[in-house]
């Protein structure tokens, strides 16, 4: 019986790895393609239902952001070419929290017109002027902390290729505002890229862009193409008075080309003239469809064979965990109950090991509404994640998508407030708990309102830096009223039910005066035995939680979801039996404090993550500034609380189970 048990969860995963081929196509973005043609194309067939194409392609901005400061801003906070009347696509409330804000931009192009020199925009900045003199500042600072634009063609984000170490090529999506060379003549971030840059003291704007526009021609139908891939080369030029409409790209090809420079100590008189322009040029791709244009984007991240290593690595645990489980029920738990069960000889009769604590091992824990709301909480949790990563798995949250993600959890986490009322009054009323009122109202107010509270805080600091990631007073009403008018409700509906259902039946009775715990060796001690618990399902996880940090912190595409989700189910399996053989050794020692410790021992996994988040901030992020640094463990607080709460109710109901399971298989007097 046992051997089949254990044996389901790893067939389960393997699977599960089976399944990662077939579902790595959905991966990738699946929305309704949009057909482009020469302007006299669309005139002559206007009235073409079944290739519709239109000729102006429009380009849109969006937020810009640092890898070396938290606090995202808005395009326009940088004084860039706007347009007279703005537009934005519809956002969702998903775009909204993480701070995304679509523009419409003066930059738009006809479908294939190639454009030399296009003038967008001239900005002047006298510095007699208090506020030009302070939008140049800001600009300058954008330049030094490495601000990136965020640039918008039919739904794909225009990017940057450049050569990265070992002759490989990179494409971020997004390129920078300008570069910035320091007192010493070093030159920092894009300024690697040409020596021109090389002025000590000085900054420099990319005020001019070569745009390479690449699409697919249908083969159905002559005339009606696709957009495949938008690529853009950014560069500082200083335009020559009069003459906005000339940019002189290269020294190479004309002596009189000069970079478009901001020295860092400037008279206060002086004044500082940038001109914004852009080349365009159309390429046919017979090679690319539309429906794998993403992959150069995709293909140019961190491979797939370092996600392999980590799918392998948490096998590995996970099958020595399986194995010891499986060790201790099948031999040593086995011999034991077989021990237990023969009443005929004296020596049977005396009870030693876990079967000495029968009487207590059921008895109710101290605080036991507290762990009952973060049991329900967990769960409400648990069931989020799991379904989020099944919609991710099957495209539903592809990177086109934008806000998708953020959308589907907090629709879910409010919508499943129904299984934490039910699993917080149900565990409440089996631990004898009377106060059920008190009971709901911390199920449905107390993790909320800590998340809300730090993000209350965060979204404050945000607030006084004019940041883009700052949410709105009417979002905040908005999430507000999910949270009073619609997850509120539902935890009050499950907690009745879960009143409704009579306690859950222990196996075996408890006594009524409590056992006397011997003293305990060192590994047999709570604290030591919850240290060590963690330990392992942290080792299933830490190569796939840098890529999730990497995708958060550092502004890259996360969409391996399938890997993600054999490593979600791995990490269950493990926070299951770790949380078992800790609880085996300490009913062994006759420790019948189980309740907290299982959910504990699981759940110090999330001082890990912690620490490792830590590690990750010092090792790999160049974040500055004391309001990032604040924004960076602040929502790090956010998330080390929903992995706890995750990884400490698998931790509890496995043990629950296990417990349970024993104890109702040996014959007690």
């Amino acid at each position: 019986m046992f051997n089949r048990r254990l044996s389901s969860p790893v067939f389960g995963v393997f699977v599960c790895l089976v399944l990662i081929g077939c579902s790595t196509g959905f991966y990738l973005p699946g929305l309704a393609p949009v057909s482009f043609c020469d302007p006299e194309y669309e005139k002559n067939n206007q009235g073409d239902t079944d290739y519709p194409c239109q000729s102006e392609i429009k380009l849109y901005v969006n937020r810009l952001d640092s890898v070396e400061n938290v606090i995202p801003y808005e395009y326009d906070t940088f004084d860039f070419c706007q347009l007279a009347q703005e537009t934005s696509p519809v956002e969702n409330l998903g775009q909204v929290v993480f701070g995304e804000r679509i523009k419409s931009s003066p930059y738009n192009f006809t479908f294939g017109k190639n454009q030399q020199c296009t003038n967008v925009c001239q900005k002047t900045y006298s510095l007699k002027e208090v506020k030009e003199k302070a939008h140049l500042a800001f600009l300058k600072k954008g330049i030094m902390l490495n601000y990136q634009q965020h640039w918008i063609v039919d739904n794909m984000p225009v990017t940057w290729c450049y050569e990265v170490e070992g002759g490989q090529t990179y494409c971020s999506p997004g390129f920078p505002v300008g570069c910035y060379v320091d007192k010493q003549g070093r030159r920092k971030d894009a300024c690697v890229i040409d020596s021109n840059y090389g002025n000590k003291e000085t900054y420099y704007v990319f005020n001019h862009v070569n745009v390479t526009i690449r699409y697919h021609p249908l083969a159905e139908k002559d005339g009606v193409n696709r957009i495949v891939a938008v690529k853009v080369e950014p560069i500082s030029i200083k335009h020559r008075p009069g003459k906005p409409g000339e940019c002189l790209t290269s020294a190479s090809l004309s002596p009189d080309y000069e970079p478009m420079a901001i020295p860092a100590n400037m008279d206060n008189e002086a004044t500082i003239t940038v001109n914004y322009t852009y080349n365009v040029v159309f390429v046919a791709d017979e090679k690319v469809r539309w429906a794998s244009r993403w992959d150069y984007i995709l293909e140019s991240m961190p491979h797939t064979n370092i996600q392999w290593f980590s799918i392998m690595n948490s096998l590995v645990i996970v099958l020595f965990l399986s194995g010891m489980v499986a060790m201790i029920m099948l031999r040593t738990l086995h011999k034991d109950i077989a021990r237990y069960n023969q009443l005929d000889t004296e020596e049977a009769q005396e009870e030693f090991g876990w079967k000495l604590v029968h009487g207590d091992v059921f008895r109710p824990p101290r605080k036991g509404m507290f762990l009952s709301v973060l049991l329900g909480s967990g769960v409400q949790i648990f069931v989020m994640t799991f379904i989020t990563l099944v919609f991710a798995c099957l495209g539903f949250l592809s990177p086109a998508n934008r806000g998708s993600l953020m959308t589907c959890v907090l629709v879910l986490y409010v919508c499943l407030g129904t299984p934490a009322g039910f699993v917080s009054a149900r565990m409440y009323k089996t631990f004898g708990g009377e106060k059920w009122k008190s009971n709901v109202i911390l199920t449905a107010f107390l993790i909320p309102g800590i998340v809300f509270a730090d993000f209350f805080v965060l979204n404050s600091v945000l607030w006084v830096k004019h940041s883009s990631a700052a949410i709105p007073f009417s979002t905040l009403i908005a999430l507000l009223a999910l949270w009073f008018c619609v997850s509120t409700p539902l935890v009050f509906l499950g907690a009745y039910f879960g009143y409704k259902k009579r306690p859950m039946e222990f196996p075996v009775r408890t006594n009524q005066i409590p056992r006397q715990i011997p003293d305990q060796s060192f590994y047999t001690r709570p604290i030591p035995g919850i240290v060590m618990g963690g330990v392992l399902p942290f080792g299933c996880i830490f190569i796939q939680l840098f890529f999730i940090l990497n995708s958060i912190w550092s502004h890259q595409f996360y969409y391996m979801f399938g890997f993600l989700f054999v490593v979600a189910i791995i990490l269950v399996i493990t926070c299951s039996e770790a949380t078992i053989l800790l609880c085996y050794f300490h009913l062994c020692a006759e420790d019948y404090h189980w309740w907290w410790r299982s959910f504990l021992t699981s759940g110090f996994t999330a001082v890990y993550f912690f620490i490792y988040c830590v590690h990750y901030f010092v090792s790999k992020l160049t974040i500055t500034g004391g309001a990032s640094v604040f924004l960076y463990f602040g929502y790090t607080f956010i998330m080390v609380l929903l992995f706890f709460l995750f990884s400490g109710t698998c931790g509890f109901f496995a043990c629950f189970w296990f417990v349970s399971k024993i104890y109702s298989v040996v014959k007690v007097d």
